[in-house]
Order: structure tokens, then sequence, then C-alpha cells
């Protein structure tokens, strides 16, 4: 079987995948990667051809309007259509070249969808977040604001909408691109039981479990309570870290600070406190007992895996969904802000409260209950056969 699979140029999106591509070409199918530069290892490691989207004027590469995308509905749509009719001709060559039997592509790689629409092939959707409907989409914070200028933006949107047609695409509308409906055949890389509404998608939904990478360097456990800390790849709150540093340093738990390019000029670090540009994040949340965390699907989920209580720091609508949904299972609490006693508290609270850790625990059993890399294979195989 051949698969034409596409993503977005992001970590988050791209790594849950690359499981499940693994094993797909072990199983003797060809995919075809529609990806970026920089990913482009990682794809190929995983077995499978890469085709760069790279230099194809592709606005979304670029950091600031990825940012933007997030809180100006009108602006996404405007760039998922231009970076969708950037790539149309290299698109639509190389489908007609390969024809595949089924394209997969990431829920926000709506030019993936739009290309199995133009070309009327059997498509899935890979979905690294929560499969959001209009059940689950009240997790998303949507202000009367935003719904107000979507509105007053439409006319923009429908210009949009009339050059997808007029490049043969069939779409009515926005909520074709956007929505995926009760039977688009989805891989969600979540549990039933964590995914919010899980009840209201039909069986075409397959909550297969995150997809956890083995433990490469292990991690050595020095106290009696490990807290690791980790707000992502994007965040660059330094009074947070300082004040994270100055009060933890203060207990007798071992403090693991992942800080990405941030690890520069703190001074005076406690003996207690570890401090990386990066980790193994599966060795050290296997020693760890609280997880201070931005609430993004992947880490939220690899805590939960192992167990670990969650302190939820969300910094964007998409983690808030996340960090709801853990707080509403009672694997975690809010952060209520960065100052150095909130700080101390949730840390305390987590190791203390044995609530947490249970329901945490619980979630943890449902991952591993899920039907994994294995279902979603047969799965792919029956849309594409």
């Amino acid at each position: 079987m051949k698969i034409a699979w596409f993503c977005i140029p992001a970590h988050g999106h791209t790594n849950p995948t690359l499981g499940l591509v693994k094993a797909l070409t072990d199983a003797g199918h060809k995919i075809y990667y529609f990806s970026f530069e920089m990913f482009r290892e990682k794809i190929e490691n995983a077995g499978a051809t890469f085709i760069p989207c790279d230099g194809y004027d592709f606005e979304m590469e670029d950091k600031e309007n990825a940012d933007r995308v997030g809180k100006d509905q009108a602006f996404a749509v405007e760039l998922l259509v231009s970076s969708t009719l950037a790539l149309d001709e290299m698109v639509t060559e190389r489908i007609d070249e390969l024809q595949p039997d089924v394209i997969v592509a990431d829920s926000i790689a709506y030019w993936g969808k739009l290309a199995a629409m133009k070309h009327d092939i059997p498509f899935v959707s890979s979905t690294t977040t929560f499969a959001f409907n209009k059940h689950s989409s009240r997790y998303m914070k949507h202000g009367v604001g935003e719904i107000l200028k979507m509105l007053f933006s439409m006319p923009k949107v429908n210009k949009q909408i009339k050059r997808l047609q007029g490049k043969g695409y069939p779409v009515k509308g926005l909520l074709d691109i956007v929505q995926n409906d009760y039977n688009t055949n989805t891989v969600v890389y979540t549990s039933k039981y964590f995914q919010p509404c899980s009840d209201t998608f039909s069986d075409k939904y397959h909550f297969i479990g995150p997809s956890i990478r083995p433990i490469t360097d292990a991690f050595e456990k020095k106290a009696e309570k490990t807290v690791y800390i980790s707000m992502g790849t994007v965040n660059r709150n330094r009074e947070f870290y300082r004040n994270c540093i100055d009060v933890l340093g203060k207990t007798g738990h071992q403090i693991i600070i992942s800080m990405g390019a941030n690890t520069d000029h703190f001074d005076a670090v406690p003996d207690n406190i570890e401090i990386y540009e990066s980790v193994d994040q599966m060795a050290v949340l296997s020693i760890s007992d609280v997880f201070i965390t931005h609430c993004g699907m992947n880490s939220a989920s690899e805590g939960l895996y192992f167990g670990v209580p969650l302190i939820l720091f969300p910094q964007t609508p998409e983690q808030d969904a996340v960090a709801k949904r853990v707080e509403e299972l009672g694997a975690g609490l809010r952060l209520s802000s960065i100052s150095k006693d909130d700080i101390l508290e949730a840390v305390a609270r987590a190791i203390e409260e044995k609530k947490f850790k249970q329901a945490a625990e619980k979630i943890s059993e449902s991952f591993k209950n899920s039907g994994g890399i294995k279902e979603a294979v047969a799965f792919i195989e029956k849309v594409g056969s």
C-alpha cells in the first residue's frame, strides 16, 4: 500500500506519528511523508521517503505567523489557503505520480485533507491534540470577542474559499476544511478515557493512546522526591524559572529543569537543582513524583503515562483544554500564579495529597490498555484497501 502523509512544521505534531510510520513501513507499506527539512532525519529514520515542502512560500514556517494563527482565525484561514495554494502544483504533481491508496494528514495540515478531497483519495486524520467536535470544543476558550471578530472577517474568509474553488478544491465553506465530521476516519493519540466527550465520536475515531518513546539515557534518582519542570520549547518566562530555583532550592527534593536555550545566567543555583537545555523526558518522568508542565498534549500525556501528578501552567487555549481535562479527572492542579508561595504550595499538595497520584495512575492505565500502534496500522490498512 502507498501512503501520502502530510504534517505541519511542529515537533509536537510530527513526533507522535513516527512510531506509527515505522510500524507501517516495517509492515511493507510505502510512506511518502510531506514535511520540512528540519524533520527529514527523523522521518527517514522511521522508514518513510521524505518529500520537502520548504521553499514554496509556505508562510507557516514563519514563527510570528505560527504564533498569530492560534489567536486570529481569519488570518489562520488566509494562511492555510495560501499555504495550500503554494504547495498545490507540487502536491498535485507528486500525487499524480505516486498514486497513493490513502492520504494521512495532521488535523491542522489542512492541505493534506484538501488534496484528498481534490483527488478523491481515502483520507485519515492524524490528531495529536484532543479530537474536537461541537461537544468537546467547549474545552477550548473562544470568547465572544473572538467570535465577533470571526463574523466581521467572514467576507475575507469567503474570498479565500473562492481561491481554493478556483483551483479545483471541492469546498463549500470554512467548516469543510477545519472540522472533521462524524464520519471522518481519525487516529487520535490518546485514550477514550482521557479524551473529553469520547462517547460523542463515531467508531471511525480510533483512540490509540499516546506514542511513548523508549528511554535512551537513564536518569539517577538522587532524593526521595523528584520534581521535573519543563515548559516546552517556546516558554521564555525567566521570572518563573528564577522563582522555582529560589523556592525549590530550599526543599530536600531533587529538582530537574529542562529549560531550552534559557539555561544561561542563572547564578547561585542550589545543589539539589539540575538545569539542562534538554533531557530524555521519558527517563526523567520515569523517576519523577511531580511534573510542572505547560500542558502540551505530548508532555502531559507522557507525564500521565508514568503516573506522575501534574502541576498545570498552560500558555495557549489548546494547552488550557488539556489542563482542564487533567483537573476534571483529578490528576493535577493549576498553578495559581508564578509567585514563590504558590509554586511551593502546589508542589507540596501534589506530593502529599495521594488523590492526584491515584488519578494519574488511572489515566496511565487507560493509555496502556488502548489499542496502540497495532490498532492504528490495522485501521489505516483497512481504509487504504
